[in-house]
């Protein structure tokens, strides 16, 4: 029989690396999300296909998330509350997979805006990119810490980020009907925020299942 002591500290150990590798994760679905606002703030449309390239490592990581949990499950056999944050890691993995793909679907609207002057200064639109990317910072410290106060707080900024892109809509909607020249330019800038707000609910269900591994219980924070 293995002894339970060098069993517990080898599953800590394996848990801590399923850890890092989401840290990478979340580090990375920054950068991307940072890189598609800097290619749309500037137009530039090489680095907004670097972003869509860039997107392979991001569901690189997913798979060895994935492989890492299958292995802890089958040969660590966790308890309940372990068996939680196993569980847990896999759904934010996933968040992260989405948070990358939406990256890379704002890059695709930079890539079919182009080169066409922009209708207004691209200002409102970072700033709600990087309420985001301080959401999903603070995601990943609420897993870390096991820091429910941190995931609760989380919920009352996805209400700012929903306010934020029901203002940003409205505007942009108001720009459609006073320039028709610029309907597919328009268009994309609407579906960026869309994108954005997406993120922020995909930090949200991070928060939710990070208080499911604490207390065992599943709470709606959107509610």
């Amino acid at each position: 029989m293995r002894n339970m002591g060098n069993v517990r500290k080898t599953f800590q150990s394996e848990l801590e690396d399923l850890k890092g590798t989401l840290l990478r994760m979340v580090d990375l679905a920054e950068r991307q999300l940072g890189d598609s606002m800097k290619a749309l703030k500037a137009q530039n449309l090489m680095l907004a296909n670097a972003v869509k390239q860039k997107d392979a490592e991001i569901n690189a990581l997913d798979e060895e998330i994935n492989q890492k949990v299958i292995q802890l499950i089958t040969q660590q056999q966790p308890v309940a509350t372990d068996l939680r944050k196993i569980i847990v890691a896999l759904k934010i993995s996933t968040d992260m997979e989405r948070i990358g793909d939406l990256a890379v679907n704002i890059a695709k609207s930079t890539i079919h805006i182009g080169e066409e002057p922009l209708i207004k200064p691209i200002i409102d639109i970072p700033k709600m990119a990087d309420a985001v990317q301080v959401m999903l910072r603070k995601a990943f410290d609420a897993y870390d810490l096991e820091d429910i106060d941190l995931a609760f707080e989380l919920a009352k900024e996805d209400d700012a980020i929903d306010e934020a892109y029901g203002r940003l809509i409205q505007e942009l909607m108001g720009y459609m009907h006073r320039n028709p020249d610029h309907v597919n330019q328009i268009t994309q800038l609407a579906f960026i925020c869309r994108h954005l707000e997406r993120v922020g609910d995909h930090a949200t269900n991070m928060a939710e299942n990070i208080i499911f591994m604490v207390k065992g219980k599943t709470l709606n924070l959107n509610e």
